[in-house]
């Protein structure tokens, strides 16, 4: 589940990075310890199960945090306004990140429930499953993501990973409704037979929908735009989509999976932190 959202009113109000708040005010980095993650998991429940139409579980509920086994298994990317401190309080996004070194010693990856990831399996060296990103909606801002993704690359660049991989959300279960988005990527996007995930045949919906080309939108340019800013985002990283969508009714989305060869990364958008990387 890969989706921003808007907060909850728990969080004092303060407004995102201006020349008055700077942009270095942000800070990017893993989580310490288990308070921080719950922090993000507090995060992660106002986004998913409060602003949006997620259904928690009773014991989520009670707990008001968004919680799975992954998550001790996963290290947590967190960014910090470090003018409201250097712990859980300052944690405003996070970004769950999951290696198949250890995925595969403990029972595999979280978006296995439901695409078959057998063919990104087979690629030699590491893998990395992103998933449960959230960005507080009063620093939903370009720097924000920055930070997020300068410091996905150098975690990517840190443990040799060539795929990054995930599940990304359209809003929604009526699959008819974005018939011309999933249409769109099907026939634009689709990821080489090598690096393809595909639904597991349970849940597969089509992705190429009868009808599809009269679903709005209508053509290219306005299914790109139509597309939530992650997948967008991913896209121009020269990501690729699987085989088919899926319907997750506990998060009332669509789901495609994403994934993203390294070494074909489009150099505007992925590569110069790889040189800052070189030079730390």
């Amino acid at each position: 589940m890969i989706a921003l959202a808007e907060t909850a009113a728990a969080i004092a109000p303060l407004p995102p990075p201006t020349a008055a708040r700077p942009r270095d005010a942000l800070e990017v980095r893993l989580a310490r310890h288990a308070g921080e993650v719950e922090a993000a998991q507090r995060l992660r429940y106002r986004v998913f199960y409060e602003e949006m139409t997620a259904r928690p579980t009773p014991e989520m509920l009670a707990a008001g945090r968004d919680a799975d086994r992954f998550d001790a298994l996963c290290d947590h990317l967190l960014v910090l306004d470090t003018q409201r401190g250097d712990g859980p309080e300052a944690i405003i996004g996070t970004y769950r990140l999951l290696r198949r070194s250890v995925a595969e010693a403990h029972g595999g990856f979280y978006s296995a429930d439901e695409f078959d990831l057998s063919a990104l399996a087979a690629v030699p060296g590491e893998s990395l499953e992103l998933g449960r990103a959230c960005v507080d909606a009063r620093y939903r801002t370009r720097a924000t993501m920055q930070r997020l993704w300068s410091g996905i690359a150098r975690y990517v660049f840190a443990h040799d990973v060539r795929v990054m991989f995930g599940c990304a959300s359209l809003p929604g279960t009526d699959t008819g409704a974005v018939a011309g988005l999933l249409s769109y990527l099907h026939r634009r996007h689709l990821a080489p037979p090598e690096l393809r995930p595909c639904a597991l045949p349970g849940r597969y919906v089509p992705m190429a929908q009868p009808g599809a080309a009269g679903a709005m939108p209508t053509d290219d340019a306005a299914a790109l735009a139509g597309l939530p800013p992650l997948i967008k985002g991913y896209l121009r990283l020269g990501g690729f989509v699987g085989d088919g969508a899926v319907v997750d009714a506990q998060f009332g989305t669509i789901d495609v999976s994403i994934v993203v060869a390294v070494d074909r990364v489009t150099d505007k958008y992925f590569n110069h932190y790889r040189r800052r990387h070189a030079a730390e």
